[in-house]
This record gives structure tokens, sequence and C-alpha cells, in this order.
């Protein structure tokens, strides 16, 4: 993803949000931007999903994200956000779309 972005010649920062953690806000503004539901952004091999039961659970919109702030590994990435636009990097022709 980065050699992509590097030959696109459009500048980017990469955020590792292990180690900076992306806020409530942040993920909200992403999810919108990628006109997708928070389900949509689940990561479904993750052991964390089946260990809360995320398969057949009835959680809210709400309640997923703070799961995937909180769980972090819950999260598909990378999500790459241009403007108002966001897309998931894979595959890799959603960003090809972006640019």
């Amino acid at each position: 993803m980065d050699k992509l972005l590097r030959e696109s010649g459009i500048p980017f920062e990469k955020v590792n949000y292990y180690i900076e953690p992306l806020s409530r806000k942040k993920l909200t503004e992403l999810i919108r931007k990628t006109k997708l539901k928070p389900r949509d952004l689940l990561r479904k091999s993750e052991p964390i999903y089946k260990e809360l039961g995320l398969a057949k659970g009835d959680f809210s919109d709400s309640e997923l994200i703070d799961l995937m702030i909180e769980h972090p590994d819950l999260l598909q990435r990378p999500i790459v956000e241009r403007g108002d636009r966001a897309v998931l990097g894979r595959p890799t022709e959603n960003v090809k779309e972006l640019l």
C-alpha cells in the first residue's frame, strides 16, 4: 500500500492505531466517509470476534465502534482517507479509485 501511495505522488500520513489509537470521533468519521456500516469493517477471522460473539450478537453500531476502539484487531485495515472520502485498502483497486 505504501508503494502505491508513494508512486501516486500524493503525500500521505501512515497511522499505526496500535501506537496511536483512534478516537471514537475519528473512527466514526472514517466509517461515515467509507459509507459502510461498522459491522462491514469488522475482521471476522480474528479470535476476539468469536470470543465476543459478534457473529450472532445484536450489537448496535455504537457498541461495535466501542469494541473496535477497545480491540483494534477487530478493525479492517488499511483504511485510506482522502478529503471527504475513505476506502478500505483491500483490494487495492479501492485505493486507486480514491486517488
